[in-house]
């Protein structure tokens, strides 16, 4: 996980194109009515103007904010680490669909008076996908990826993790 505000940037670009990306595919298709090669450029088209939207909504609000909820939940030093992704993701997700759900809705979707209706119904059209594409493929994906990009020393990981652990312990 990151730890630096550096970090933080990279790990939230990562996942964001990850879940962006496949998310776009996945609304592309639905409205051709299947998958076809086509969708994966098409795809892209679509990023340049989402990809932003998620990285500004999840990096200065909804990635501090599902952390704060998170712990309300799970308790960092106590409980798995498992845990603390798990209950951080499933928020992260419950927070950014419908929030992108409605930017693509006002953007792509041309509603018009039916406006509220069609971001419902993409909202509860994306939520399993988003839900259980992050938990199974994006988090994992980007979380491993993320971490040969800021590859450190196993002896001092688990001499932090030692220490932090001793230090839960202790309270």
């Amino acid at each position: 996980m990151p730890k630096t505000k550096l970090q933080e940037v990279v790990f939230t670009i990562l996942m964001v194109f990850v879940m962006v990306y496949a998310m776009i595919c996945y609304n592309i298709a639905l409205n051709m009515g299947g998958m076809s090669n086509v969708v994966f450029l098409n795809a892209f088209h679509e990023l340049i103007i989402m990809g932003p939207i998620a990285f500004i909504l999840d990096f200065f609000l909804f990635g501090s904010l599902s952390k704060k909820l998170a712990f309300r939940i799970v308790t960092p030093g106590v409980d798995k680490p498992i845990m603390l992704i798990l209950a951080i993701s499933s928020i992260t997700v419950c927070l950014m669909c419908p929030s992108m759900s409605l930017a693509a809705t006002l953007l792509f979707k041309h509603a018009g008076k039916e406006v509220i209706a069609v971001w419902l119904e993409t909202t509860a059209l994306n939520f399993p996908m988003a839900f259980f594409w992050q938990i199974f493929f994006a988090g994992p994906l980007v979380r491993r990826i993320f971490g040969l990009i800021f590859k450190e020393k196993e002896e001092q990981v688990m001499e932090e993790e030692s220490d932090y652990l001793e230090g839960g312990k202790a309270r």
